[in-house]
């Protein structure tokens, strides 16, 4: 494990969740959990970073929230990925591939 934890480089948390959205369905904690699993613990998403921006995602129609019971039997928010969702993740990804591409040129070089 890390000795550290990083910050998301900017523009990609919405990706991050979009892509643990595209998993499955889960609530604001389960999403900050899965990106530091599946990074390893290299990224920690505080509540102040996330909820902000599944807030801006739902407004912009990427995700749809709806009320479920959680694995310990308490009510939480569940995040789905729209349609929309689905489509902006396949477009970031291929942007973030283009930028690290060219990041890579560049360190290469």
């Amino acid at each position: 494990m890390p000795s550290k934890s990083s910050d998301l480089v900017q523009g990609t948390l919405e990706m991050l969740i979009l892509k643990t959205l595209a998993l499955e369905p889960m609530h604001g904690f389960g999403v900050a959990l899965r990106i530091e699993q599946i990074s390893k613990g290299v990224f920690r998403v505080n509540p102040g970073s996330l909820f902000p921006a599944l807030s801006r995602m739902e407004r912009a129609g990427r995700i749809r929230a709806e009320w479920r019971t959680t694995e310990n039997n308490r009510r939480a928010k569940y995040y789905l990925l729209t349609d929309s969702g689905r489509e902006a993740l396949k477009d970031e990804t291929q942007e973030w591939g283009r930028q690290i591409a060219a990041i890579t040129r560049i360190l290469e070089a």
